[in-house]
């Protein structure tokens, strides 16, 4: 069984599909495993234990009586407590919806439900997503499987966390300015951030209208690279409910001519320079493709060195009225030290407003121009590796993923190397819009060559 435990997404779904695993079975050895580990971790905050398991039960009846639900049929998972489950209490990790129950679910959470999907329980994010960090006044602080004194990132900390930490296959995290990259390379596992408009933000803590909701989407978190585009496919197009979600064409990997990309990068944008070992990292995947005979380039986008303070204002455009709207309407009164920050801002006038939008659009094409001799950007993902929990962040830090927000570009987080301190490090592996078939190609070839990276040693928990 911890072998299996240990296996993807799609080698679990092929399994439960050809009666070689019970849904049972499994399911209830990932429960066990997330009772061992959860306790240092804080990871699964809220438990649907029971019912996953009644779950469990009924689709290997189903499938003994031949009825098969869709390609994730009896596979437990976990999801990310900002996206709404309807028979769950989901909080966006505010106080007041400390007790909310949805009655309704995420649409990619209904996606995966379709497609056969047990949630064996919620995981944790900071309040309304709105953080670098996991921790709310709900449920607390997350940890770092690797080091618990560090923050395993966020928002979606508790999915990294906890698939990190070999306790689930797979979460849908979200990602408005790097939430889904950020946490894969604090805590050494992959995730993709689609292109804006692939994946449906309905039943998210973020609103999938107004001024910012373009920067989010949902995507899925792993441990193996093939799982992404499996799952992808299966969550993403219109659900005529969020207005951005776009009916774009789905292209496999598999048909991608890696040879024939035209790969650039970066080890610095301009902002703020990485740490060493990071820098290392990077060249030393440059290097590997340069041993599989695929030239890559040393060149960032032009116009990237505003992405920082093109986010800044993206952000306070609004003067805070979207975040009042939310608290208002969760009936929340006392608000984590993050979210009130985030309030305290200057009034935007009519012109700065218009100034903003103009500002964004503008470094939007100029961004684009990039792809013009290039069909792939490998970046850091951040200037540093996990960081102790309450540790102030550097904002320019975050900008290597916050770029990519707002050109609504694809992009994936794979882990590519160890620091000095053991922590893990990940590569970001960019594409023009809606080529998510071009990242998931040159991740799949570079985790076979990689190959694999201590993990959080299971019999340290409990």
């Amino acid at each position: 069984m911890e072998e299996l435990l240990n296996s993807s997404v799609v080698t679990l779904a092929q399994k439960l599909r050809t009666k070689q695993v019970k849904s049972a079975e499994l399911t209830r050895a990932f429960l066990d495993r997330i009772e061992r580990v959860n306790s240092q971790l804080n990871a699964v905050v809220l438990s649907t234990a029971e019912t996953a398991m009644k779950y469990a039960e009924k689709a290997d009846l189903d499938l003994q009586n031949g009825t098969l639900q869709g390609q994730l049929h009896g596979l437990p998972i976990t999801i990310k407590d900002s996206l709404d489950t309807k028979d769950a209490v989901t909080t966006w990790g505010t106080l007041g919806r400390r007790d909310f129950r949805p009655g309704r679910d995420a649409t990619c959470v209904a996606r995966l439900r379709d497609q056969g999907a047990i949630i064996m329980g919620k995981t944790n994010t900071p309040e309304f997503t709105l953080a670098f960090q996991t921790d709310n006044l709900v449920y607390g602080r997350t940890n770092n499987p690797f080091n618990p004194d560090l923050t395993p990132g966020g928002s979606s900390g508790g999915a990294a966390a906890i698939i990190a930490a070999g306790a689930s296959p797979l979460d849908i995290g979200t990602d408005t300015g790097g939430s889904i990259r950020l946490p894969s390379h604090f805590s050494g596992i992959v995730g993709i951030k689609p292109t804006s408009g692939r994946v449906p933000c309905t039943g998210n803590a973020l609103p999938s209208t107004g001024f910012i909701a373009p920067l989010s989407q949902p995507g899925p978190m792993a441990r193996y690279v093939e799982d992404l585009g499996f799952v992808l496919k299966l969550i993403s197009g219109p659900d005529l409910l969020d207005p951005h979600t776009v009916d774009a064409i789905w292209r496999e990997p598999s048909e991608v001519d890696v040879p024939a990309l035209r790969v650039g990068y970066h080890t610095d944008n301009g902002i703020k320079t990485p740490d060493a070992d990071i820098v290392t990292i990077v060249r030393n995947v440059v290097n590997l493709l340069n041993d599989e005979n695929i030239v890559a380039t040393e060149a960032r986008p032009s116009g990237i060195e505003m992405a920082g303070f093109i986010m800044a204002r993206v952000f306070s455009a609004d003067s805070g009225e979207m975040l009042e709207a939310l608290l208002e309407d969760c009936r929340t009164e006392t608000v984590s030290p993050q979210v009130l920050r985030n309030m305290q801002m200057p009034e935007s006038t009519a012109r700065e407003f218009a100034q903003t939008l103009h500002l964004w659009q503008n470094y939007q094409s100029s961004m684009l121009g990039y792809f013009n001799d290039f069909d792939i950007l490998i970046s850091p993902v951040n200037a540093h590796t996990a960081i102790e929990h309450g540790e102030a962040e550097d904002m320019n830090a975050y900008t290597y993923t916050s770029a990519y927000n707002l050109t609504g570009w694809p992009a994936a987080v794979i882990r590519a190397g160890t620091d000095h301190s053991g922590m893990p490090i990940g590569v970001q592996i960019i594409a023009r819009p809606y080529r998510e078939d071009h990242i998931l190609a040159l991740a799949g070839l570079l985790e076979t060559r990689l190959g694999s990276f201590p993990v959080p040693g299971i019999n340290a928990f409990g």
